[in-house]
């Protein structure tokens, strides 16, 4: 189905998914920063049975696929290529092999990538396969930093900020290597300046209950509930809007990665706000690094709809049963190359006074969340 507003438009307008979709857990990271480390320990937990494990190795050997399989037998090597680029086919392939499988119950797919992978493509096959899409969705990404290394891992590997920037959870790894003294307030504050909205672990001990307690409860409740305890739903808090009106929060680095959230107090027309979409993809989209966030919409005030996308692509838009806590605003993270938050409060500003100017239009409703 096309739309001549735009590519969002025509999105908001699909039909909702029929049924419900196995979570995908990304787990991300440069080369050396404790991935496999970190999911070795995850999967010896009895707990997870019927999580799958996706492993995606640089090289025509796998020695993380070995490894892994010491403790779970339900691991997929994709190996000789990156996700991001060479084997982006046999991920799709393994996904819809997973799904086919009849022998015991799918509850959740970890996908280990790279150290060299770009996450966003692995997330844009997340959204915009249709046989993938309609099996999974994107429960999270999560990213390994090392404690020790890392600056100098940010400084030479332009990777190795992509996937700090994608994250909704930076885990900060090895810090048993500083013999006792506090991650260097240089690095927490780099950290922080390449994705200032995701919440930093630097406790081993942490790390393992958030990955465990974030993969049961996807598994268990549901792919569709279980996003929406990403930490970027929280938003800022009610005292940083200010008039009230909207908010830009925003913090950039040397690499010219900036992250900031665009929040409104008052539902958005859903029409207005889908053009003003279809405006910044166009005019930006190569730029987007992610989009992510909580829409309220005025025809459907109490139920937030979930946008996710990567540069050009966006998944289809859901509808939830129920706000996810007591903060009902609208909050939309831009993870961006160089594009100016004030720039998008202004053009939104715009559009939702051209709709208060046009006469009321007859709008097809929402897409439903899928049960």
């Amino acid at each position: 189905m096309t739309n001549p507003g735009g590519h969002f438009s025509s999105l908001v307008a699909q039909p909702a998914l029929a049924g419900r979709r196995v979570p995908v857990t990304v787990l991300t990271g440069f080369l050396g920063s404790g991935k496999t480390t970190l999911l070795n320990q995850l999967l010896c937990e009895p707990s997870l049975d019927g999580v799958a494990v996706i492993v995606n190795e640089f090289g025509a050997v796998g020695i993380d696929h070995d490894l892994i399989a010491e403790t779970h037998d339900d691991t997929v090597l994709l190996a000789n290529g990156c996700l991001c680029c060479a084997v982006r086919g046999d991920l799709v392939e393994a996904l819809n092999r997973l799904a086919a499988r009849q022998d015991r119950p799918l509850r959740h797919v970890l996908i280990e990538t790279s150290g060299l992978a770009d996450p966003g493509p692995i997330v844009r096959t997340l959204m915009g396969d249709a046989a993938v899409r309609a099996q999974f969705v994107l429960a999270g990404v999560l990213c390994t930093a090392d404690a020790v290394l890392a600056m100098g891992t940010l400084d030479r590997h332009p990777e190795a900020v992509r996937q700090l920037a994608f994250a909704d959870h930076l885990l900060l790894t090895k810090t048993d290597l500083l013999d006792g003294a506090p991650p260097s307030p240089a690095l927490l504050q780099r950290l922080r300046d390449i994705n200032a909205t995701a919440p930093l672990h630097d406790d081993r001990g942490d790390q393992l209950r958030l990955l465990s307690t974030l993969v049961r409860r996807a598994a268990d409740t549901g792919a569709d509930a279980g996003v929406v305890e990403a930490p970027f739903y929280r938003g800022p808090a009610a005292s940083d809007t200010g008039s009230g009106m909207g908010t830009a929060d925003e913090a950039s680095h040397r690499d010219g990665i900036r992250s900031f959230v665009i929040v409104r107090d008052t539902p958005l027309p859903r029409d207005a706000f889908a053009a003003w979409l279809d405006m910044v993809i166009a005019m930006r989209g190569e730029d987007l690094l992610r989009v992510k966030g909580l829409v309220q919409l005025a025809d459907a005030p109490d139920r937030p709809m979930v946008i996710h996308g990567v540069q050009h692509l966006f998944a289809p838009p859901t509808l939830l049963p129920a706000w996810p806590g007591p903060d009902r605003r609208t909050r939309i993270v831009f993870i961006t190359r160089g594009v100016d938050a004030q720039a998008l409060e202004d053009t939104l500003d715009v559009l939702l006074r051209r709709h208060m100017r046009r006469p009321a239009a007859t709008a097809a409703p929402p897409t439903e969340a899928a049960p």
